[in-house]
């Protein structure tokens, strides 16, 4: 075998190599098409080959692709910011662009720390988290985290953020039905805040509808409006993570939109520029800044590509896009049906356990026993299978945990927005197949 120079998520796998993309598809070096059901990483809502976006680009890198943020300011991010504060909850945001997500999360830590500090509450540095949450991969977003298979390697290193219960009905982890729940795992976040005071806690991250970590996991109503409360009387700050439900994925351009409640601070990626370009913000509340603006003034904060303006441009473009063609209706509405379809596949899989989501952003629970909703051993590799073999049918799926302190399998089904009626049909079919393929290997 040729010696190898990149690092890929499998080494010494082959990977296909992508020639391009277009539309709902992705085609490899030897012209088969990809059915791009997992918008790649939840992340290219609008599709592949958008032509605004590509012409957004050129027109920018025809007049600047990057400055020092210490140096200069550019319209595009200055707009860009501006677009995002209208469109976010309430209103009233100021924006921190970086890279990623995982920068974008661990700002927002950074900077409710720093609120506190300049409030003369520096005993104030804690973050809470969900035991079933992912935030991302640097340190501190690790930190936050909950998804056990991606802390563990780095333990020694990592703060015990995640200690909430998550909101994950189809395993309530208070032991209740759903019946009898009610938001008893918001109460959790009181109990925390209780154990450990709150004169030590800063603030409280949730992604809206959880992703990497359980597979789509939907609150239940009045939730987010108890945790929200909760966090207002002690004095905390909540931090929504829409690096993966933000920017119409839901059938909302925010998923905390669904529950009517406004973030202090706001984590975007992977949708704010559909993977046209490295892009991410943090979105921070006027409350939020006013005392480092009568303070210190500085955000202790900053990357090289911060508000890069050939970025900011191209962020641009893929809103306004999304906007103009009515997309965030048409996730809402395409979720509902391919929702429909995936629990009607589920009637005929024994080893499907749960279908649930919100807009284009849905996942598939798989379990050994429906009845005791037993996971399958992590030896036999289950999620692993079912991408697989979708794969090999020209369907790409996101393999997500299943929620059971690091066990459980489940895969994300989040298409682009602008996927047609004969695509999704298509989906389904090639779904359909794969399961029929599983089921022969997992069963008796």
């Amino acid at each position: 075998m040729e010696r190898e120079h990149l690092i890929k998520p499998l080494l010494n796998y082959r990977y296909p190599t992508v020639q391009y993309g277009k539309g709902s598809y992705l085609y490899d070096e030897n012209g088969k098409a990809y059915l791009d059901a997992s918008s790649g990483a939840v992340t290219a809502g609008i599709g592949h080959g958008t032509a605004e976006v590509i012409e957004a680009m050129h027109e920018q890198a025809q007049k600047v692709s990057f400055v020092y943020r210490s140096q200069f300011t550019s319209e595009p991010a200055e707009r860009l910011a501006k677009k995002l504060s209208d469109l976010a909850p309430g209103g009233g945001y100021w924006s921190f662009f970086v890279n990623s997500g995982s920068e974008a999360t661990e700002t927002a830590m950074k900077i409710a720390i720093q609120h506190w500090q300049e409030k003369g509450q520096s005993s104030k540095y804690k973050v809470l988290s969900r035991r079933v949450s992912y935030h991302g991969i640097t340190l501190g977003a690790l930190s936050m985290s909950g998804h056990v298979l991606r802390r563990r390697r780095f333990i020694p290193l990592l703060e015990e953020f995640p200690l909430v219960a998550p909101p994950y009905c189809y395993r309530c982890p208070m032991g209740k039905t759903p019946s009898e729940c009610g938001t008893a795992c918001a109460d959790d976040l009181e109990s925390a805040v209780k154990r450990i005071g709150a004169e030590h806690i800063a603030a409280f991250i949730a992604e809206p509808v959880i992703g990497a970590a359980g597979g789509a996991i939907v609150p239940p109503e009045g939730y987010y409006r108890k945790i929200k409360e909760i966090c207002e009387r002690y004095e905390i700050l909540f931090i929504a993570d829409e690096v993966m439900t933000g920017i119409g994925r839901t059938g909302a351009m925010f998923g905390m939109e669904h529950w009517g409640v406004e973030p202090d601070l706001i984590a975007l990626g992977k949708g704010m520029s559909a993977g046209y370009t490295p892009m991410a913000a943090t979105l921070v509340k006027d409350h939020v800044m006013e005392p480092i603006l009568h303070g210190s003034k500085v955000v202790m904060a900053g990357h090289t590509y911060s508000a890069n303006p050939q970025s900011a441009a191209v962020s641009l473009a893929v809103l306004e896009y999304i906007e103009k063609n009515g997309l965030v209706q048409a996730a809402e509405e395409k979720g509902r049906e391919l929702l429909s379809r995936l629990m009607e596949l589920a009637g005929r899989y024994a080893i499907i356990g749960d279908v649930r989501g919100k807009g284009l952003l849905l996942a598939v629970e798989f379990v050994a026993d429906r009845g005791s909703k037993e996971p399958f051993p992590a030896s036999l590799g289950l999620t692993a299978r079912v991408t697989d073999k979708a794969f090999e049918k020209g369907l790409l799926l996101y393999p997500a945990a299943g929620g059971v302190d690091g066990a459980g399998d489940a895969v994300i089904v989040a298409p682009p927005f602008i996927i047609s009626e004969e695509e999704m049909d298509e989906l389904v079919r090639m779904f359909d197949e794969t399961m029929v393929e599983v089921m022969r290997e997992v069963t008796p």
